[in-house]
């Protein structure tokens, strides 16, 4: 679905208002316009603990039935998994006895990208390599949209390589709508100090025009307005990230509120849901189904145009 220019015009406005309001910018208004085809994606890190009970009792099953039965009847659709797939070390074990009877079950689905814990029980991450069969980093296209995983967690040579490849990866792809994902968050509130790693990658992810970055790490949801590599708000060009580190491991609170968060919640294990338009996109954060021993908020969810 392409737009006309007036009413992009008209769109683009939206961000300014709301800056102006001081009211998290949700451009209600692009909803009635991205009623179109759409590919969809399920994202959520940090995922399958069965340290203290079999899998079937864990936070990454429940999780992944909620995925299942989204996934039924979406045959394009895909799963973004964040990093720490599995727990205390990402062996290959885990992966065999946690992560596959829950999230092994939309493997073919499910594009990954590794966290900290697949490095802590080999510095080859070999459990985590050896369960998906991806490389360190790769891209691929749903529908008119650009997809980049990235590695968080790679030392500083390899990072260097990374960026170059991203940076080349962006060039031969110049599409309007743009979406990367890896584990370690450059913006967060929760209980990890946000490294500054992967700050020039959002650099060359800026100056490409990309919309989205998906990261885990910290056990809890989290939205920003979009901003720029310096932690500027830009919402004519910014990249809006989104924590989602829900995805069956422990919750954890939140400690360093930090500037441009929307939305904060650690109040269940969930996942987000993405719907990936031609010229924008929307979302809304699913929560397994709720035990009623913590209250929650309204389920975050909006919609943007892409820049």
């Amino acid at each position: 679905m392409t737009l006309s220019s007036p009413l992009i015009a008209c769109l683009s406005l939206l961000p300014l208002l709301s800056a102006c309001s001081g009211t998290p910018y949700t451009a209600p208004l692009a909803h009635a316009y991205l009623d179109g085809p759409a590919y969809t994606v399920y994202a959520a890190g940090d995922i399958a603990d069965c340290r203290q009970r079999g899998w079937q009792y864990t936070g990454a099953a429940l999780t992944a039935e909620l995925i299942a039965g989204e996934l039924a009847d979406k045959p394009e659709a895909a799963v973004l998994s964040l990093g720490d797939h599995t727990y205390p070390v990402g062996l290959a074990a885990e992966f065999r006895d946690c992560y596959a009877p829950t999230w092994g079950r939309f493997k073919e689905r499910t594009y990954p990208t590794p966290g900290n814990h697949e490095y802590y029980g080999s510095k080859a991450a070999s459990g985590y390599f050896d369960y998906f069969g991806r490389p360190d980093y790769y891209s691929f296209t749903l529908g008119s949209w650009h997809v980049i995983s990235l590695n968080s967690h790679l030392p500083a040579a390899r990072l260097a390589e990374q960026l170059a490849w991203l940076k080349d990866d962006l060039a031969r792809h110049p599409t309007r709508c743009t979406l990367a994902y890896w584990h370690a968050p450059l913006y967060s509130s929760g209980g990890h100090r946000a490294p500054k790693t992967m700050q020039p990658a959002w650099q060359a992810l800026h100056e490409a025009g990309a919309e989205l970055v998906l990261s885990g790490h910290d056990h809890d949801y989290e939205r920003f307005a979009p901003q720029d590599a310096s932690g500027n708000v830009d919402q004519q060009r910014g990249l809006r990230q989104f924590v989602i580190g829900t995805g069956g491991a422990f919750l954890t609170p939140f400690f360093y509120f930090m500037p441009h968060s929307e939305v904060r919640d650690n109040s269940s294990h969930g996942v987000l849901r993405l719907r990936l338009h031609e010229a924008g996109y929307s979302w809304q954060y699913l929560a397994v189904p709720d035990d009623g021993l913590v209250a929650r908020p309204a389920p975050d969810s909006g919609a943007a145009l892409c820049h």
